[in-house]
């Protein structure tokens, strides 16, 4: 299948259905027989065109009367061809155009033509400067291709000079990083054995296991990731399982597991010792975090089916330690899943904010007294994270929040009520940590 038909059958499917990009580019590509190289295309324009909608609509609404009555393939032919025309270097601008009209005639002949007539317009006036008419937040909006009331959200909580820091780093591509199982390896081993396979490696940023992949194949088609040697992950998620004070033989309970990263984490910090409880609403998703167990030889982990904003009566008293890694906006993350930016809604993140604390709530009853309970999220909006934390306080007077101190770094903000934000960088997912200890009746 031609590659450009797989990129606007991608963004159909992001744009209007909902459907998480990496989800559909994985499924489309093993499906395909395309080369190492068109697949390496395929995912930088799908996660390209995505990442700027708000900035190619706003180019293209200069050449069109009304962009909302334009054919929704079309307009996804479009973009992604606007994309390569402003973004990439790699693709001549003739062959985009060509491949963008030819691909237009599958819809009609009058398609292809229209789509012709505002790529070749857009060419004639590739060097002008389409944001000269903007100015303050609508500048930022457009500029990094940022729904205005997300603007207007991280304004609000950061000021305006992170803001633009955050939105420049959200719309940056992530570096792979990867955890070594020191289950089965050391860490000097896999870093020489990356290097033997042709990637280019350095330390991690802030994790005693993490290792930056800056160049190389696909890690997952790796012999070593294969094995189990090692699995991805980003630093700021392998945080979670450091702070956790674990110890072997432990019962641990992770209440929104999956893929299982963390739970393995934990299998590993506790050297496959004790119970782990990795949870998940859904079945299916049980089944990754048993095949990521396999893989990496992680023998202490039992994954079920549960609801963590239900409370289990199984589950009360039982923990030494509980992970509540929950749902949430996922703002931290948008430069992985750039689709986030247009999925959700200020709405959404108020709705979500009562589901994150009823998971605190059973997580606390879950916990033995001097447990630890790590709260985390990968958002940086200050009320999935802060405020349900000083809300939690207020509620638990057997809630003591420890402090956390993971390093001095310019993307660390130690905050006021001792939880910890990590802002997104060209290594580290924007992320949120909070450390509760259950003292125990007052």
């Amino acid at each position: 299948m031609n590659s450009r038909k797989i990129i606007v059958e991608i963004l159909n499917s992001v744009f209007y259905k909902e459907s998480y990009s990496n989800i559909e580019i994985n499924k489309r590509l093993n499906n395909s027989s395309l080369d190492t190289r068109d697949r390496s295309l395929v995912t930088e324009i799908v996660y390209g065109t995505i990442r700027y909608k708000k900035k190619i609509d706003f180019i293209i609404k200069n050449y069109v009367k009304d962009i909302r009555l334009v054919d929704k393939t079309i307009l996804n032919i479009l973009r992604s061809t606007v994309y390569q025309i402003l973004f990439l270097t790699k693709v001549p601008d003739y062959a985009a155009v060509n491949e963008a009209v030819n691909l237009a005639k599958t819809v009609s002949k009058s398609s292809s033509r229209f789509v012709n007539g505002v790529l070749r317009n857009i060419l004639r006036n590739k060097d002008k400067n389409y944001l000269s008419c903007l100015n303050g937040k609508k500048l930022l909006a457009v500029k990094y291709s940022f729904p205005n009331w997300m603007i207007e959200l991280f304004i609000e909580q950061y000021g305006m000079e992170k803001t633009k820091s955050i939105l420049k780093n959200l719309n940056e591509t992530p570096n792979i990083t990867v955890r070594v199982n020191t289950l089965k390896c050391s860490y000097d081993d896999i870093l020489e054995k990356l290097e033997e396979n042709g990637y280019d490696v350095e330390d991690g940023t802030i994790c005693p296991e993490a290792i930056k992949i800056n160049k190389g194949s696909s890690i997952e088609h790796n012999d070593l990731f294969k094995g189990g040697y090692i699995t991805v992950q980003d630093e700021s998620a392998m945080l979670t399982a450091q702070l956790l004070d674990l110890a072997e033989n432990m019962n641990v309970i992770d209440l929104c597991s999956a893929p299982g990263g963390k739970a393995t984490h934990i299998g590993e910090l506790m050297n496959n010792t004790g119970k782990i409880t990795a949870c998940d609403i859904y079945e299916h998703k049980i089944k990754l975090i048993n095949d990521n167990c396999s893989r990496l030889g992680i023998t202490d982990v039992e994954a079920v089916v549960n609801d963590a904003a239900v409370i289990n009566n199984n589950f009360i008293n039982s923990a030494d330690r509980v992970l509540v890694d929950v749902p949430c906006s996922g703002l931290g993350i948008i430069r992985k899943k750039p689709e986030i930016k247009w999925n959700k809604t200020k709405k959404s993140l108020n709705e979500l904010c009562t589901i994150q604390r009823d998971i605190m709530e059973n997580a606390w009853r879950y916990l033995k007294n001097d447990g630890i309970m790590v709260y985390s999220t990968c958002t940086i909006n200050k009320d999935e994270n802060e405020k349900n934390i000083d809300w939690f306080l207020e509620c638990h007077k057997d809630a003591e929040i420890e402090k956390i101190f993971i390093g001095q770094l310019d993307n660390i903000i130690y905050n006021d009520n001792n939880t910890v934000t990590i802002l997104p960088n060209k290594d580290m997912d924007g992320f949120f940590l909070a450390k509760l200890r259950k003292k125990g009746r007052c």
